[in-house]
């Protein structure tokens, strides 16, 4: 019983992060994207849909939509986030099968991305990803 509540803490104080980066600034991170075909649950309660356009990253909310631009064919695409990943060093966001496909990556496996909050630079200005 003990570790179920420390559990379910862990879990509020990762979401609570996750709000609070947002709300802190999070606009844009780059980085290295891959993809995953699971079909388990996912940390939010969903079932996982490898044709879906959804994605998991380590501390964004669940629900926030992103926009993930491959920064090798400039292609882009809005996925929500649903999950928690990538835990492997030096990865971003885990995105599902079909996103990795529109992306063009799912050939490669990996691939530099440049991830944006949704909506969140009405502006249209970038960082210096490259």
């Amino acid at each position: 019983m003990k570790m179920r509540i420390i559990s379910i803490g862990a879990l509020a104080l990762v979401a609570t992060a996750g709000l609070s980066v947002a709300k802190q600034g999070f606009i844009q991170q780059c980085g290295t994207a891959s993809w995953y075909a699971l079909t388990s649950p996912t940390a939010n309660g969903e079932t996982a849909d490898p044709d879906a356009m959804t994605a998991a990253h380590r501390s964004l909310p669940f629900g926030t939509s992103v926009r993930v631009e491959n920064l090798q064919n400039g292609r882009a695409l809005r996925l929500r986030v649903n999950d928690r990943g990538p835990f492997i060093d030096g990865r971003i966001i885990d995105v599902t099968r079909a996103a990795a496909d529109r992306l063009g990556f799912k050939d490669q496996g990996t691939v530099r991305v440049r991830v944006t909050v949704a909506d969140a630079r009405p502006d249209g200005r970038r960082s210096g990803c490259s």
